[in-house]
């Protein structure tokens, strides 16, 4: 039996529950105290009876939470603040404005909701929503060492989840499978183990490697390889003085090696010069501030605080790099 044939009525988590009510009020107080203050609405409170079912499970950097209201309800949680949230809806719709775009949520999309970005929602009565909850930091950790570096800026992710691709359909069959494991007591059951950090840090970085975001460019060219001690040290002093003007010698003399040496290690292990990811480091730096949708900077802003002294070579590289100008980001 397929994922979407189980989960046509079941509730999860039903040994977890955190809450069962049909007062407003009391629903958005239990529910604000395990993610965030928010503004709910019942959208016609006069023909609506709520009958809202929460349950949550949680570990120590996630939580996965089965929510339904049982009404037509609009929710404003502004900007989550600390986490992220994968929402997947089990049945019925919603529809979820975020990040400037705005998604009609349903059984073949889900949503991704990022910290630092303000969300409107409006679930229909007949939405239920298998829910990941993922702190911020710890996501974070995770893709910092993905890459083996320092991230130019916050993760963001794209808001739509497409649960017909492969990508999506393996975020939802993991979420499903956790949430079953809890229900068999296999997981989450006697407090946080070897077990449940390993899941943690699965479930952090399959949202990472599964779907689209502002630093995916940045992970698809990490081969992942362990790097030397050395080589390490030149790419963390690169990422920490990418507006300065750098050479190749300043970088050899922080990693503690000759010209030389630095050269042979970077082609190894990097298959690329220093400078070359210098200069990469420097477009995936300009490429994430020119991509965030709120107070852009200017091209020339962007280019000079990343190092770039001259505007038409960095137009001309970061073209080549992302396949756009610069200035069609703005």
């Amino acid at each position: 039996m397929t994922d979407t044939a189980q989960t046509a009525g079941q509730e999860y988590l039903p040994n977890h529950p955190l809450m069962r009510t049909g007062d407003l009020e009391e629903a958005r107080h239990r529910v604000a105290q395990k993610f965030c203050d928010h503004r709910l609405e019942v959208a016609q409170p006069r023909n609506a009876s709520l009958n809202v079912h929460h349950n949550h499970a949680a570990g120590r950097h996630v939580s996965i939470n089965y929510l339904q209201y049982g009404a037509d309800v609009t929710i404003d949680p502004g900007m989550l603040g600390s986490f992220y949230l994968l929402q997947i809806p089990l049945s019925g719709r919603a529809r979820v404005r975020h990040r400037g775009s705005e998604v009609c949520a349903t059984r073949n999309t889900a949503t991704i909701l990022n910290p630092d970005r303000e969300t409107h929602m409006d679930w229909r009565a007949d939405c239920r929503k298998l829910i990941l909850q993922i702190d911020k930091r710890h996501l974070t950790e995770v893709a910092r060492g993905l890459v083996g570096t320092a991230l130019p800026g916050p993760i963001r992710f794209d808001a739509e989840v497409d649960l017909t691709k492969p990508g999506g359909a393996q975020l939802k069959h993991m979420l499903l499978s956790c949430a079953r494991a809890v229900e068999h007591g296999q997981l989450l059951a006697n407090g946080i183990g070897g077990v449940e950090m390993r899941v943690e840090y699965d479930l952090a970085l399959a949202l990472l490697t599964l779907q689209r975001s502002n630093i995916s460019h940045i992970i698809e060219r990490s081969d992942g390889r362990a790097m030397p001690k050395g080589i390490r040290a030149a790419v963390a002093f690169i990422h920490a003085n990418l507006a300065e003007p750098i050479t190749l010698n300043d970088i050899a003399q922080n990693a503690g090696m000759n010209v030389r040496t630095l050269q042979k290690g970077f082609q190894r292990v990097l298959g690329q010069t220093p400078m070359r990811v210098l200069k990469n480091a420097r477009l995936d730096a300009a490429h994430y501030q020119l991509t965030v949708q709120r107070d852009k900077p200017s091209v020339m802003s962007v280019a000079f605080a990343n190092g770039f002294s001259h505007l038409g070579r960095f137009s001309a590289d970061y073209k080549s790099r992302f396949g756009v100008s610069p200035s069609q980001m703005n």
